[in-house]
């Protein structure tokens, strides 16, 4: 016989339908409902965001370049005044969850409401300051006269809404600890139609230039406010707990904050010296780098959701003690973020001979545009690791880390600028620099991750 005379071997057709069903077996995980679970929902409310900064960007884009230029300034100094808080939401969800993991919702909960207040707080210094300083804030990234001038005018409108921005970042931590990323999603979905619907009113209908986008943009955070407001409150009162604040609750909230802080601030230093190159080099790489930015953000905030689901799980597992579990969920949540990084390259570059033509760009911009896309497509399986990592990280608690880590690939992005402006080069160049920081964060977060020193249990970091 050619099969050798094994009998076990007749039933082939059998044998292969058992090694089908043990490949599918390996390529599951029991944890790959829970991440799709959470994942999913928070994809939509992240990526809503970047679509409706595209959105205002291609309408925008319509009254010319120095508007398009002066739209990209006030977006990142808007990104790194609430940046800094983003400690709201990762802070807050990596509290809530783990307290959820100790069966303690109560007090989940009360985290919450503790960073709602503290980003009234925030809120309403980050007016104060901004509104007065803008022409000096604006003038610091060395745009033209005429983009700076534009910038301003939006600056100015959009600050109106940062308390409300804020709000929606606590108020999302607390869903997200609880382990809820629909009602993000609805709110999400929700605010940015409406954003949209108002920006091409005030923009394109009443003729109100870059102030209408800045309206618009305002009246909708506001609006998402106040929703999560509503949401919080309703669970609030079910559970008994009192919307006053708590000022013991709120320091704590700042204090443990402290080192995300350090964190954001060393992503958003990169992000701004970003802009602030681009800008001294000309008005058309400005205006490329801040498409290509958005369509970088709409693509990482992708990638991003599977780290909202690290945060929630790891800070959910460690509450409950199970470590094991914790580092289970580690592993495929980053198969995941390699897998879909590929995934979104390849999507990436299918699009992009079309992207530029969304956005109404000039000859000169389209061709920067289209040389910054190949390195951002380059970037996207290294982004999806380095997000999933960080997600799982901040759920850890192990902040401490991130901050020094953030401050190490802050001086690798340093020095690769510094190579850019003292050679002359151009906005490609700038960007392979921002590739050399994001494999700094991919190196250190890696490391960490194959330590045990980030795996601390309890209800408490």
């Amino acid at each position: 016989m050619a099969d050798g005379g094994q009998p076990g071997r007749a039933p082939v057709a059998g044998g292969g339908q058992r090694n089908r069903a043990g490949l599918l077996a390996g390529l599951r995980s029991p944890h790959d409902g829970e991440i799709v679970r959470l994942a999913v929902p928070a994809f939509g409310a992240l990526v809503a965001e970047p679509l409706f900064l595209l959105a205002d960007s291609a309408i925008v884009g319509r009254l010319g370049t120095v508007p398009l230029g002066g739209l990209g300034v006030a977006s990142q100094v808007l990104a790194t005044l609430v940046g800094v808080s983003i400690f709201l939401a990762y802070g807050t969800t990596a509290a809530v969850s783990r307290q959820l993991g100790a069966g303690r919702r109560d007090v989940a909960i009360r985290h919450g409401i503790d960073g709602l207040w503290l980003a009234a707080a925030i809120g309403a210094v980050v007016l104060a300051a901004g509104w007065p300083l803008a022409p000096r804030i604006v003038a610091a990234f060395g745009g033209t006269p005429a983009v700076s001038h534009q910038a301003v005018i939006y600056l100015r409108i959009s600050l109106l809404g940062a308390p409300s921005m804020l709000a929606v970042l606590a108020g999302t931590g607390v869903l997200r600890g609880l382990q809820d990323t629909r009602s993000p999603l609805l709110v999400a979905v929700v605010a940015n139609a409406v954003n949209i619907a108002l920006n091409a009113t005030f923009v394109l209908g009443l003729h109100w230039g870059i102030a209408g986008s800045a309206a618009g943009t305002a009246v909708a955070q506001t609006g998402a406010g106040a929703a999560y407001l509503v949401v919080v409150g309703r669970g609030a009162r079910r559970a008994g707990i009192p919307l006053r604040p708590d000022r013991r609750g709120v320091t704590t909230a700042a204090v443990a904050g402290a080192s995300l802080v350090l964190r954001t601030l060393a992503l958003q230093a990169v992000l701004v010296l970003m802009t602030a190159i681009a800008a001294r080099q000309s008005d058309a790489a400005i205006a490329a780098s801040q498409v290509a930015m958005r369509v970088w953000n709409l693509f990482v905030y992708a990638l991003d959701a599977i780290a909202i689901a690290a945060q929630a799980i790891t800070g959910r597992y460690l509450g409950a003690g199970d470590v094991s579990g914790a580092r289970a969920a580690t592993r495929r949540m980053i198969g995941w973020g390699a897998g879909y990084g590929v995934l979104f390259s390849l999507l990436l570059l299918a699009l992009r001979p079309a992207i530029p033509g969304l956005f109404g760009v000039t000859p000169t911009v389209r061709g920067l545009l289209l040389a910054v896309l190949l390195v951002v497509v380059v970037q996207q399986p290294v982004a999806g690791v380095v997000f999933v990592l960080d997600g799982v990280l901040i759920g850890a608690g192990d902040q401490d880390y991130l901050a020094l880590a953030g401050l190490v690939t802050l001086v690798v992005f340093g020095a690769a600028a510094a190579v850019v402006v003292r050679a002359g080069a151009g906005l490609v160049a700038l960007w392979l620099a921002y590739t050399a920081w994001m494999l700094a964060r991919f190196a250190t977060l890696t490391l960490r991750s194959r330590t045990s020193r980030w795996l601390v249990t309890g209800a408490v970091r």
